[in-house]
């Protein structure tokens, strides 16, 4: 079990303790929305999302190479305007933990304020950061297919021919994938950390180079 599920198995196994109104407030809502692409890959429990910038910051955040997982709706926090509920809590690598919210423009002071006074690493990030360049758009394209599953030989023979080659585009990747889609295969790849590819300057295209990942 991950760690961050902790918080969340103890108020499941605890149904006699009162959730916090905040928090209770914020499931009810997340629970009634329905964002695409459904799937994740490195949130630790149930993926609950209040606005279409939360679920386009989870997005982000499974394509980032620092992100260990993530946990949508963690805890609430007093502020001076009352209780507030964070989008999520993420652990990076190094262990760096830290407590985000998606924002349209910038942060709330109050909400800063109220963070830190609860000793809690806080960040607003606005929608104009999550929108920056195509990785947004091409980690919804590859979502897709989170739940999909590269086979072992579709995934043999990718990562052999890229030991050979060492880079391919995606055009020289059609003909490798046998038992799936090449770009289901690509994308469970690159989601899953096994081969690379810049997500950043362009939409993913025919002419995008992939790499293995170096360990």
């Amino acid at each position: 079990m991950h760690r961050f599920s902790y918080s969340r198995m103890f108020m499941m196994s605890h149904s006699h303790v009162e959730m916090p109104s905040a928090l209770y407030a914020a499931y009810e809502k997340a629970s009634s929305q329905l964002f695409y692409p459904r799937g994740t890959v490195r949130c630790s429990a149930d993926p609950m999302f209040r606005s279409r910038a939360a679920r386009d910051l989870g997005c982000v955040l499974d394509v980032d190479p620092d992100v260990v997982a993530w946990l949508c709706l963690p805890i609430e926090f007093k502020t001076e305007f009352g209780p507030h509920v964070p989008d999520f809590l993420v652990d990076y690598e190094g262990g760096t933990r830290i407590f985000l919210d998606a924002v349209e423009v910038e942060q709330h002071p109050e909400i800063i304020e109220g963070a830190a006074l609860a000793g809690l690493r806080y960040r607003g990030v606005a929608r104009k950061e999550i929108e920056r360049g195509y990785r947004l758009a091409n980690a919804r394209d590859m979502l897709r297919y989170a739940t999909c599953r590269t086979p072992l030989n579709d995934r043999i023979r990718m990562l052999s021919a890229l030991e050979e080659a060492g880079s391919l585009t995606v055009a020289e990747c059609l003909g490798v994938f046998r038992e799936v889609q090449p770009m289901t295969g690509v994308s469970w790849m690159v989601l899953h950390r096994m081969v690379v590819l810049d997500l950043d300057e362009a939409m993913i295209g025919p002419e995008t180079v992939i790499r293995r990942v170096q360990r």
